[in-house]
C-alpha cells in the first residue's frame, strides 16, 4: 500500500486541495449545533430579537433548498467548463455566505446566508465525489473517495471544538478563513481527465495523465469515455435512464443514500447540543458535542485503511446494523425518560454512549461507503448528472426530516423520532444485503459491465 502513495503522489496532492473544500461541508452542516445556543443567549446572540423553532429548523434545513439548485447547475457547469472551475465557484459562494453570517441582525439575513452557502455547497458536495473518483487510480480510487467523509468530519469537528468558546462573528470569520485556503488550494489542482474526454480533447488528456502519474491508463480512459460521448453527448439525461448501467446504478444510490439521509445522522449532527439537554446527560451539552466529533473522526480514519481490504458492502452491512441498534437504544432511554421511570438517574451516562456507537460505526460505513459508491457508480458523461439528481433526491429526504425534527420532538416525543431512525437504518442494512453490489477492486470500466449484467 505504502508503494502505491509513492507512485500516485501527484494525485494525492491533488486530492489534499479538494479534502479542504470537503471540510467546508462539515462546518457548514455543523453549523447551527454551536450556533443555535449563542442565538437563544441574549449576552451572545446579534439578532434583536429571538428565534422560534420553526426557525431554528429552517437555518439547518434551508440549505437544502440553494442545494438542489446548486447540484444541477454544477453537473451542467462542470461538463461544460470544466471540474475545476465549478469547484472554485462554489468555494467562492461559500466564502460570501460567511461574509453574510457574520455580519447577519436578524433572521432574514441569517436565512440569506444560509441559502447563499447552500448553492455553494450543493456544488462542491457532488463534483468532489465525481472529481475525485476521475482523478484516483483504481487501486486507491476507494481510499481517496472514502477520505472526503473524513475531512468533513474534521470540518465538523473544528466547528464543535471552538464554537462554544468564540463569539458568533468570529466563528463566521474562521468558517471563512478555511474557505479562503479552499480557494486558493484548487487554484493548483489539474482538470480532471475525464473532463477532457467528453471535449475530445486528446492533447489534454496525454498531458493531465501525466501530470497524474496515470498514462499507462490513457487507452483505457479515453476509449471507454469518447465512445460514451460519440454514442449520447446531445441526450445525457435520457443515457442516465436509458443504459443499464446507469439506470441500475441510480436506483442503487437513490435508495441508499435517502435511506441515510433518513437515518438521522444529519439531523442528530445539527441539534446534537440541544439533543443533549434534553436528555439532561451527566456530561455537558459542549463536551459531549466535541466527543462526538472525535468519534466520527476516529471512525472515518479507519475506513480508508480498510475499505480495499473489507470491501464496501460488507463495511456497509456492519455499519447500519450497529446504527439500527443504537438508535434502538437511543429511543428506549427517551421512552423511560418519558415515563419517568427510576432507572434514568442511574443511566445519564447511556446518551453519549448509544451516540459514540452510532457516529462510529456510522463514520465505518454508512455515513461514507456511499458517497464513495456514487463516485463510482456512472458513466463518465453522465457521471455528474447522476450524482447530482442522488444527491438532491437524498437532500430532499434530508430537508423533510430536518425542518420537521424539533416539532416532531415535541408533539410525539423522542423516542419516536430515534425509533424511526432505527426502522431506517434497518431497512438500509436490507436493501445493502440484497441489492447493493461489490466495487471492491474493480476499475470503473469493470463496475460499469456489472451493472450491464
Amino acid at each position: 500500500m505504502l508503494l502505491n502513495f509513492i507512485k500516485c503522489k501527484a494525485q494525492i496532492i491533488a486530492a489534499s486541495c479538494v479534502y479542504l473544500g470537503q471540510m467546508l461541508g462539515g462546518f457548514v452542516l455543523s453549523w447551527t449545533a454551536p450556533v443555535i445556543p449563542k442565538l437563544d443567549d441574549k449576552t451572545q446572540s446579534p439578532l434583536t430579537q429571538p428565534l422560534s423553532d420553526i426557525e431554528k429548523s429552517l437555518l439547518a434545513s434551508v440549505l437544502y433548498i440553494t442545494g438542489f439548485a446548486g447540484l444541477f447547475f454544477a453537473s451542467w457547469l462542470s461538463n461544460t467548463k470544466g471540474r475545476k472551475p465549478t469547484l472554485i465557484l462554489g468555494s467562492t459562494i461559500v466564502l460570501i455566505s460567511f461574509l453574510v453570517l457574520a455580519y447577519s441582525t436578524n433572521f432574514a439575513s441569517l436565512l440569506v446566508g444560509r441559502l447563499i452557502c447552500g448553492l455553494g455547497v450543493g456544488q462542491i458536495a457532488v463534483i468532489n465525489m465525481i472529481y475525485i473518483g476521475e482523478i484516483a487510480s483504481t487501486n486507491i480510487r476507494g481510499i481517496f473517495l472514502s477520505t472526503l467523509d473524513i475531512l468533513q468530519t474534521c470540518g465538523s469537528l473544528l466547528l464543535v471544538s471552538s464554537g462554544p468558546y468564540v463569539s458568533y462573528k468570529m466563528l463566521n470569520y474562521i468558517g471563512a478563513t478555511v474557505t479562503l485556503f479552499s480557494v486558493l488550494a484548487l487554484l493548483l489542482i489539474p482538470e480532471s481527465p475525464v473532463f477532457y474526454v467528453i471535449k475530445d480533447d486528446e492533447k489534454n488528456v496525454k498531458a493531465t495523465l501525466e501530470r497524474l502519474d496515470r498514462v499507462s491508463e490513457m487507452k483505457e480512459i479515453f476509449d471507454l469515455n469518447k465512445d460514451r460521448v460519440v454514442t449520447s453527448a446531445k441526450d445525457d439525461w435520457r443515457e442516465l435512464f436509458t443504459s443499464k448501467c446507469n439506470r441500475r446504478g441510480l436506483l442503487i444510490m437513490t435508495t441508499i443514500m435517502s435511506l441515510q439521509y433518513l437515518s438521522g445522522m444529519l439531523v442528530v449532527q445539527f441539534f446534537v447540543t440541544s439533543i443533549f439537554e434534553i436528555a439532561k446527560s451527566s456530561i455537558k451539552p459542549e463536551i459531549a458535542t466535541i466527543i462526538i466529533g472525535c468519534t466520527q473522526l476516529s471512525g472515518g480514519l479507519i475506513v480508508p485503511f480498510v475499505i480495499e481490504n473489507a470491501g464496501r458492502r460488507r463495511l456497509l452491512l456492519g455499519s447500519t446494523a450497529l446504527c439500527c441498534v443504537s438508535m434502538t437504544i437511543f429511543g428506549l432511554y427517551f421512552y423511560l425518560k418519558h415515563i419517568q421511570a427510576p432507572i434514568v438517574d442511574t443511566i445519564q451516562w447511556l446518551p453519549l454512549t448509544v451516540l459514540v456507537v452510532f457516529f462510529l460505526s456510522n463514520n465505518m460505513g454508512f455515513g461514507t461507503i456511499p458517497s464513495t459508491l456514487t463516485g463510482e457508480m456512472f458513466t463518465g458523461n453522465v457521471r455528474g448528472k447522476g450524482a447530482a439528481l442522488v444527491t438532491c433526491i437524498s437532500w430532499a429526504f434530508g430537508f423533510a426530516v430536518t425542518t420537521v425534527f424539533n416539532t416532531m420532538l415535541t408533539e410525539l416525543g423522542p423516542h419516536y423520532m430515534f425509533w424511526f431512525f432505527a426502522s431506517t437504518c434497518g431497512l438500509a442494512f436490507i436493501f445493502t444485503l440484497f441489492f447493493v453490489p461489490e466495487t471492491q477492486g474493480k476499475s470503473l470500466v469493470e463496475i460499469q459491465e456489472m451493472l450491464n449484467k
